[in-house]
C-alpha cells in the first residue's frame, strides 16, 4: 500500500547531525513521566535528534523500534513507495537505509551502532509523519506574501508505537495523512497519471485551419479518441473490427466524431473550464495538447497544498475555489451550496487567505481603491470629467468633505477620494459580505449578471463577484441565528451593515487540479502564474 511522505534525504545519521542549521534545545525528558532512564547508547544517539524524536522512544520507554529486520524491510518499501503521493523516493534513500540497516541489524555490531541507526531510522520516519501531515515545504519559502499559518503536525506518538508493535508501518502513515477535502481523490489521479507518463504519454493533436465539429470525418478524429481514452474516457475507443468481427455492428466508426465522442470532449472542456459546445478548437485543442507530465507535476503541486492546509477543519463555513472559479458553502447540517464566481484578474490577483465573515453591508456605496483610481478612473476623468457624472461619483477630501469636480486639475488631484452611491450603476449591486483581511477585498453582489456565462471570469480587481450571493446571506442569517428579515432589510434601500450573530469562517484557496464529480480530475487555468515556483521547488531538495 503506497503512501505520500515528505522526507528530508537523511542518509548517514552524523550527516543528518552536521545539516542541523541550528542548535537543538534538550528535549524536557522529566515532562512526559519517564518511570527510568534511558539505555546510555540510546541517549548517546539522541543527544543531536529532534525533540519530537526523544519524544517517540519516550513513549516507547527507552525501547529501539528497528531492530526487527520485517519492520526495518515495511519502512524501505513505504519509501520506495513515496511516489504514490507525489514524492521522489530518491530523495529519501531507501537504498542507503536499507544498506545500513542490514548491517547494523547484524549479530557483531555494537549497541551504540545499533542506537544509532535506530534514531536515524526513527527520525526519517517522524520526518515522514509530519511532511506528510503538513506539507514538505515552508509555503513562505515558495509564496513570500503567504499568510496561512501552518500550525505544528498533530502526531498519536502512542498509537504510532500500536501500529509498530504490530508491524503495520503502512497504518502509521496513514495516521498522518491529511483529511483535506479532495486529497484522496487527488492521489488517485496521480496514480493515473504516473502510469499515463511511463507509456510514453499522449498523442498531439495537429494544428488545423479549421475546428474538429461534430459529425466531422477525419483521420484526427481517431487522435482525439485515443488522448480521451488515455485519461480513461475509454467509451470513446472504436475496436478493432479486423479482430473482433462479431462487434463490427457495434463499434463506432474510428474517423467519425459521434455522438459519443462529442459528450467525452463536452466532459473535458468542462473540467478545463472551456466552453462545453463540443467543438476542438484553437483553446480545446491547446488543453488536449498539454504534456501529461505537465499536468502530473500539476497534480503533484496542488498535493502539496493540500498538505498546507491539512489542519482546516471540514465544518461550517463558506470556501472560495479562487482558480475554480467556484464558491462552496457548507452548512451546518452538511448541506453543500454552490455558485460561481467572478475573480481577481491577472495582475491584480484575488489573494489567499483565512478569515470569517462578520458583516453584511445592504445598499453599498463604493469607495474607488487606489489601484483602480490610478489606473482605471482617473484616465477616464482626465478624458471626460463627465464620467464621474455618469457613474453617480462625488469626490471628497479625506476629511470627507464634498469637492467641486470640475475645479480640480485632474492631471494634479491631490488627495481625493472617489465614492460612488448605491444604486443600479454600483459594481458591489446590493450587497456585500465583509470579512476582516489587509487586500481591501470582499464578497459582492453584481449587476453584470452575464459575466457568470463565462467559462473563464478572472475579471475583477481582486474582489469577489458572487452569483445567488442574496442566497447565500439569507443561509447565512439562517444558520448563525441572526434575527434580521433580509428581503424587509433590502425594501427600503437604505446603506446599512448588518452584523452576523456569530462570525462564519471564509477560507480563500487556490487550486489549479482538483476532482470533482466522477473521478477525473479537473485542470484550471493557473490564472496568477502560481504552479511554476512550486513545482520547482518540489523538484529541488527536501526541506529539514
Amino acid at each position: 500500500m503506497a503512501f505520500l511522505v515528505l522526507l528530508v534525504p537523511l542518509g548517514l545519521f552524523a550527516e543528518a547531525t552536521a545539516a542541523a542549521a541550528k542548535p537543538l534545545r534538550p528535549f524536557p525528558m522529566d515532562d512526559v513521566g519517564l518511570a527510568q532512564p534511558l539505555p546510555v547508547p540510546l541517549m548517546d544517539a539522541l543527544r543531536a535528534s529532534p525533540p519530537r524524536v526523544s519524544a517517540f522512544y519516550v513513549r516507547r520507554g527507552g525501547e529501539l523500534a528497528w531492530q526487527d529486520r520485517g519492520k526495518m524491510a515495511a519502512l524501505v518499501d513505504l519509501l520506495y513507495a513515496l511516489g504514490d503521493e507525489g514524492l521522489t523516493p530518491r530523495d529519501y534513500r531507501p537504498a542507503r537505509l536499507e544498506r545500513e540497516g542490514r548491517a547494523v541489524l547484524a549479530s557483531t555490531a555494537s549497541a551504540d551502532a545499533r542506537a544509532r541507526f535506530d534514531v536515524l531510522a526513527s527520525d526519517t520516519l517522524l520526518h515522514a509523519l509530519r511532511h506528510l501531515q503538513r506539507g514538505r515545504l515552508d509555503p513562505r519559502d515558495v509564496y513570500p506574501g503567504w499568510e496561512i499559518p501552518v500550525p505544528p503536525p498533530e502526531l498519536d506518538l502512542v498509537a504510532i508505537n500500536r501500529a509498530l508493535e504490530a508491524g503495520e508501518v503502512d497504518r502509521v502513515l496513514a495516521m498522518a495523512r491529511p483529511a483535506t477535502e479532495g486529497y484522496d481523490a487527488l492521489r488517485r489521479s496521480l496514480a493515473r497519471y504516473r502510469n499515463i507518463v511511463r507509456l510514453g504519454g499522449w498523442a498531439t493533436l495537429p494544428e488545423r485551419r479549421e475546428s474538429l465539429r461534430p459529425g466531422d470525418v477525419h483521420a484526427d478524429v481517431a487522435l482525439l479518441r485515443r488522448r480521451l481514452a488515455a485519461i480513461g474516457e475509454l467509451e470513446v475507443m472504436a475496436a478493432d473490427v479486423a479482430h473482433y468481427p462479431d462487434v463490427s455492428l457495434e463499434a463506432p466508426a474510428p474517423h467519425h466524431y459521434d455522438a459519443t465522442l462529442v459528450e467525452a470532449v463536452r466532459r473535458f472542456q468542462r473540467r478545463h473550464m472551456l466552453d462545453d459546445d463540443g467543438v476542438v478548437g484553437p483553446r480545446t485543442r491547446a488543453a488536449l495538447d498539454v504534456p501529461a507530465a505537465q499536468r502530473l507535476a500539476t497534480i503533484r503541486a496542488n498535493l502539496e497544498r493540500a498538505r498546507w492546509l491539512s489542519a482546516t477543519p471540514l465544518d461550517h463555513r463558506v470556501v472560495v475555489d479562487v482558480a475554480g472559479q467556484r464558491i462552496h458553502y457548507r452548512r451546518p447540517d452538511g448541506e453543500i451550496w454552490q455558485a460561481r464566481i467572478i475573480v481577481g484578474q491577472p495582475g491584480r490577483p484575488t489573494p489567499v487567505l483565512h478569515s470569517s465573515i462578520t458583516h453584511l453591508t445592504l445598499h453599498p456605496t463604493w469607495t474607488v481603491p487606489p489601484t483602480i483610481l490610478r489606473e482605471d478612473v482617473l484616465p477616464r476623468v482626465r478624458r471626460d470629467p463627465g464620467y464621474l457624472l455618469d457613474h453617480d461619483m462625488l469626490v471628497l477630501r479625506p476629511d470627507g468633505r464634498r469637492l467641486n469636480p470640475w475645479r480640480i486639475d485632474w492631471w494634479r488631484p491631490g488627495r481625493v477620494i472617489l465614492r460612488q452611491r448605491a444604486g443600479p450603476q454600483n459594481p458591489l449591486g446590493r450587497l456585500v459580505l465583509r470579512f476582516p483581511n489587509d487586500h481591501l477585498v470582499y464578497l459582492h453582489d453584481t449587476p453584470a449578471q452575464r459575466l457568470f456565462r463565462r467559462p473563464q471570469r478572472a475579471l475583477s480587481s481582486g474582489c469577489i463577484r458572487v452569483e445567488g450571493v442574496m442566497e447565500l446571506a439569507r443561509m447565512l442569517f439562517e444558520d448563525t441565528g441572526t434575527p434580521r428579515d433580509l428581503g424587509t432589510l433590502l425594501a427600503d434601500g437604505e446603506t446599512r451593515n448588518v452584523s452576523l450573530a456569530r462570525p462564519v469562517p471564509l477560507d480563500l484557496h487556490y487550486w489549479t487540479a482538483r476532482v470533482e464529480a466522477g473521478d477525473l480530475p479537473s485542470f484550471r487555468p493557473d490564472i496568477y502564474g502560481r504552479d511554476p515556483a512550486l513545482i520547482a521547488a518540489l523538484a529541488g531538495p527536501p526541506q529539514a
